[in-house]
């Protein structure tokens, strides 16, 4: 099974961030501009949290608020879950589940060196499956 720091080597490390205090606005904004589903909210170096257009959608949309007068502090998710370089896609997909969230940013001793969505994973498991089975045919034909 493939592990994280592998499916950043082939999808790359772009991350997108908004600080804290941008407006909601600034962050729909960006998140149209990059055709991202999560931003991830940092203070200078600090990740203090992750925003997602769930949030604005619950947060801000249903709750008869604006997104202009609304800042991302106020309705991103603080405790955010990340993983490491070395664990696995397997890993990585059962912690969205059991979490149920969609993204992931990668840690690498402290030090942001990516994002994972659940998109990301998915397809790199159907890969893997395809892969394997295709393997398999071969060694049943005697290939």
């Amino acid at each position: 099974m493939r592990t994280v720091g592998a499916l950043l080597q082939i999808k790359g490390n772009d991350v997108w961030s908004i600080g804290p205090d941008a407006s909601v606005y600034e962050a729909l904004q960006l998140l149209a501009e990059k055709n991202v589903g999560a931003l991830l909210v940092r203070d200078g170096d600090e990740l203090v949290g992750i925003v997602s257009e769930r949030d604005y959608a619950r947060q801000v949309e249903l709750a008869g608020k604006t997104a202009r007068d609304t800042r991302v502090n106020e309705i991103m998710t603080r405790r955010v879950v990340c993983v490491g370089p070395e664990q696995t896609l397997e890993q990585c997909m059962a912690l969205m589940t059991e979490e149920r969230i969609r993204h992931l940013p990668v840690l690498d001793q402290g030090r942001l060196v990516g994002i994972i969505s659940i998109g990301d994973v998915v397809k790199e498991v159907i890969a893997d499956q395809q892969s394997l089975i295709q393997h398999l045919e071969r060694y049943i034909a005697g290939q």
